[in-house]
């Protein structure tokens, strides 16, 4: 038989795909999902309503989502006083493919997108698969951004995508909103779309604003979430953007593939999105159970970064694989992400956080280099 080498791109030759492990162990918090199984009675309706449009999956399903987006901007004006029209809402599966379609419609051969390291690692994902130039600034001790800095690089880079992370991963850190109204301005200077990924909005701390305020003095602004969090569905895979613009929205539709969202995918969101008040007592919760566990790190001598998601990233190790392993041994799952030197572990039940403590203290302090808060 002839020999066949798939004709992989050269620049896709020896790259492993994206993930994180995915272990069958007691306490999984190492992926930033919502720990909380839905209450029956939510999973109950929503079966409902998957039952009640399942005679019709013989036919395609609305390409364009337009009763869900409508749902989105309902919502988005309960949980931030934000006014949009659901015709400036966009909605794929999950806020990676958002991302795509952004990159795919502003990016491309030629254009550049800038971001700031250490952030989100599929960016650069982004940015290969779409052949856009992709460049990071890096951050300031605490995980900030100097803001003067950036400005500047914007200034002479002229990039056609600036992404801003808040709160930002794998660090947790908020953007303050002076800094984003700096950022924006820099980028409309350039004719830059600005991108707000705001993905852990839910979860951020009382009186932290969200970019989603500033969609009426930016046109050039794009504030991406996704429903995989703080509505505990990450198995449905539903994240959103709302543009300033309703061209932008016009430009991912062009991108997108038919019919990109299942009708099932739809149903279920649209019925999360009816009962947003019962999950947002899961997301106070498990915002009350961050800070508990930020002072309980801080208080055993760990460099704490401040959170405003639903995970902490915590150091600083000599080793930090030797103390992944050492938690995984007693059945707890973190991740091994960001700086070196820093671990993130992902807020789970109050069970699961407690079984963490006790894993963690077993594990001893020993290896900790950093100490104090951050």
């Amino acid at each position: 038989m002839h020999a066949f080498l798939a004709p992989v791109r050269e620049d896709l030759v020896g790259i492993h795909s994206y993930g994180a492990p995915q272990l069958d162990v007691p306490a999984r918090m190492n992926v930033n999902e919502n720990p909380f199984s839905l209450p029956p009675e939510l999973a109950e309706a929503m079966g409902q309503a998957v039952a009640e449009m399942a005679s019709g999956l013989n036919r395609y399903p609305d390409r364009d989502a337009v009763a869900l987006r409508a749902e989105l901007a309902k919502y988005l004006l309960a949980e931030s006083g934000v006014r949009v029209d659901g015709a400036r809402v966009w909605a794929a599966n999950g806020s990676n493919e958002v991302m795509h379609h952004l990159f795919l419609a502003f990016g491309g051969p030629g254009r550049l997108a800038i971001s700031f390291d250490p952030t989100y690692s599929m960016y650069p994902e982004y940015a290969r698969d779409t052949f856009t130039t992709y460049q990071t600034l890096a951050r300031t001790e605490q995980f900030g951004i100097d803001v003067q800095a950036a400005c500047s690089a914007i200034a002479e880079r002229k990039p056609t995508l600036v992404l801003l992370t808040s709160p930002n991963n794998p660090t947790g850190t908020g953007l303050p909103m002076d800094d984003v109204h700096a950022l924006a301005q820099a980028s409309l200077d350039v004719d830059a779309l600005v991108i707000v990924d705001e993905a852990y909005a839910e979860f951020r701390r009382a009186g932290t604003p969200s970019a989603l305020e500033l969609l009426d003095q930016y046109p050039n602004l794009v504030v991406t979430r996704t429903m995989s969090k703080a509505f505990a569905l990450a198995g449905a895979r539903l994240g959103y953007a709302v543009a300033a613009q309703q061209d932008v929205i016009d430009a991912l539709q062009v991108v997108r593939l038919p019919y990109h969202l299942s009708a099932v995918t739809q149903a279920v969101a649209v019925c999360a999105l009816e009962h947003a008040d019962v999950l947002q007592a899961q997301v106070a919760l498990l915002r009350h159970e961050r800070d508990m566990l930020s002072q309980w790190l801080a208080d055993q001598g760990y460099r704490v970064c401040p959170s405003d998601a639903n995970f902490i990233l915590f150091g600083s190790f000599e080793d930090r694989q030797a103390v992944f392993d050492d938690l995984l041994s007693q059945g707890v799952l973190i991740r091994v992400t960001g700086p070196h030197g820093w671990l993130r572990v992902t807020i789970g039940t109050p069970a699961e956080n407690a079984r963490f403590r006790e894993a963690l203290t077993r594990s001893g302090s020993a290896n900790v280099v950093g100490q104090g808060k951050s």
